[in-house]
């Protein structure tokens, strides 16, 4: 009882703290730039955190640690990607967003080409990509409090979710992007702690050995020196072999069409801050999925993996429990409960700047552009964006639901294989293409997001995945239902290059005349920044 009462505060203590700092923060929201950009008003380390506080998810934090612990090598190739992706969002992305756009990925659209079909296009799809981003936090906030409160029951678990999809509205609607930013920072600073924190316990444990570590994992997994090279989880067939290929496609591609990351770069007063920015959350996130590789096999070298749940997600929670003196010791629940909260911190924060994103793309996009035509007033949109949080937050709460028998990682991964299908294309056509159009545009984005779910829904995520060993039906559907003619489980082989030739395609075969002077002007304000605090309309 005693360690559920300190998880107890220590949860509560946590959900307070980021409580308090929207509340404060909401004093100083006025205007829609102040909602959607806090005030433009962060300086590059400050986005930097919170760009790290936005990246590092649950998703990373449990999902990622799960999945190494459990397939060794093969795991660690999902840090790999989210690092290696950031290089994509700093050399293409990030300053010339900030220097061609406001407050959403739509405006930079819009500039040169028809305003309202392609607003909506693009709302679509941030709406979509940050329901499956938000599917593996609600996922993660889930298993995590059952975890602490040593229960398994499936109606605790969803009373949770639907606790942390209140408190994600409630962040969006009262502090807006300042709020939310500093939800991010505070956050990704506990996170950085709390991992420091277990990484040098279990590194005392092999004597700041890696190499002896990596051995007893090795030994410990029941794989031997399989566990430490490529295959294990992504060798054998040709099927797992490109679906090895597709995630890091995705992964590596999808971070610089995440909505709710490119928003992040409209919060700083110019494109160098943006840029430093991304500088910034590099070597943040680089350090820590340093720490997600001695987590994992941590896990796998000092705990009994078969124990674990069969996605992983518990493997760092479980981690901390045992470098803190094992289950049933003070140590063990004192550092048990303390990275639970820091992780619900991470949940937290993260499904905070997502929901803002859609809500914002929703409100922005398609309330004020598209059906009001540019002319509703600030204080609407804001009204909107917080209507639309409710409705956003509601059906990530239901989807989540059916969803807890899945790694968050892995989760995760798909919703960087929609960003990467239906985003990424479009932005990068339109920076660099003169001749791409609104028929293009719109190809890209319905095709690459058409393509990207459509193969996701007839794959074995949705149906006729079961484990060899025992049975379980792994996917999302009855264990009775197959639909799968698509053999990849991530389906970004396919659907990004076809997001590029929709796009491509779209545009050939449109006799909409390529608005060439707004090219140009777009051209010379994503590379100086000339210009780019105009409101964006025509």
């Amino acid at each position: 009882m005693n360690d559920q009462v300190l998880t107890t505060v220590l949860f509560l203590s946590v959900v307070a703290l980021t409580i308090f700092i929207t509340i404060r923060a909401s004093r100083s929201t006025e205007g829609t730039s102040d909602f959607y950009a806090g005030g433009r008003s962060f300086s590059p380390i400050q986005n930097g955190l919170a760009i790290g506080g936005d990246y590092m998810s649950a998703a990373s934090f449990l999902g990622i640690s799960g999945i190494i612990a459990l397939s060794g090598y093969d795991g660690f190739l999902y840090s790999i990607g989210f690092l290696v992706a950031w290089l994509v969002a700093l050399l293409l992305v990030a300053e010339m967003l900030r220097n061609s756009g406001r407050y959403t990925m739509a405006d930079q659209l819009a500039f040169r080409m028809r305003r309202r079909p392609v607003r909506l296009a693009a709302a679509t799809s941030t709406v979509v990509v940050s329901i499956f981003y938000l599917l593996a936090q609600m996922v993660g906030a889930g298993t995590l409090v059952a975890l602490l409160l040593g229960v398994d029951n499936q109606a605790i678990k969803n009373i949770v979710i639907f606790g942390v999809g209140a408190l994600m509205i409630f962040y969006v609607t009262v502090g807006g992007m300042k709020g939310t930013t500093w939800v991010q920072i505070i956050k990704a600073v506990l996170l950085m702690v709390g991992s420091a924190l277990i990484v040098v316990l279990v590194l005392a444990q092999f004597s700041f050995n890696i190499s002896d570590l990596l051995g007893q994992a090795a030994t410990n997994s029941g794989a031997g020196s399989a566990f430490l090279e490529p295959g294990l989880k992504y060798g054998g067939s040709l099927t797992s072999k490109l679906d090895f290929v597709s995630l890091g496609l995705a992964l590596v591609l999808g971070t610089a069409g995440l909505p709710h990351i490119l928003i992040r770069f409209y919060t700083v007063p110019t494109a160098r801050d943006a840029r430093k920015s991304v500088l910034w959350a590099i070597g943040l996130i680089g350090v820590f999925y340093l720490f997600t590789l001695i987590l994992g096999f941590g896990a796998a070298a000092l705990l009994d993996t078969s124990t674990l749940d069969p996605a992983g997600n518990l493997a760092a929670p479980r981690l901390a429990e045992e470098v803190g003196g094992g289950a049933g010791t003070t140590g063990g629940a004192i550092l048990l409960a303390l990275i639970a909260a820091v992780a619900f911190a991470t949940i937290l924060a993260v499904v905070a700047g997502l929901t803002l994103t859609s809500s914002a793309s929703v409100a922005h996009d398609v309330y004020n552009n598209v059906f009001k035509k540019g002319m509703a007033t600030e204080k609407e949109e804001i009204r909107v964006t917080r209507i639309a949080a409710a409705g956003i937050g509601l059906v990530a709460i239901l989807l989540a639901i059916p969803a807890q028998n899945l790694n968050i990682a892995f989760l995760v991964a798909l919703a960087f294989a929609v960003a990467a299908s239906a985003n990424l294309p479009t932005i990068l056509l339109n920076i660099f293409w003169r001749r791409f159009n609104t028929r293009g545009a719109l190809w890209s984005i319905y095709g690459g997001l058409i393509a990207s779910i459509g193969l996701v829904i007839f794959s074995p995520v949705m149906s006729g995945k079961t484990d060899p060993a025992s049975g379980e039906n792994l996917s999302l559907l009855p264990a009775g239902i197959d639909i799968s003619w698509f053999p990849l489980e991530n389906p970004g082989l396919v659907s990004i290059p076809l997001g590029f030739l929709f796009g491509i395609i779209g545009a050939l075969s449109s006799r909409e005349p390529a608005a060439e002077d707004r090219y140009t002007e777009l051209e010379v304000r994503a590379l100086t920044g000339a210009g780019s605090e105009k409101a964006i309309s025509h």
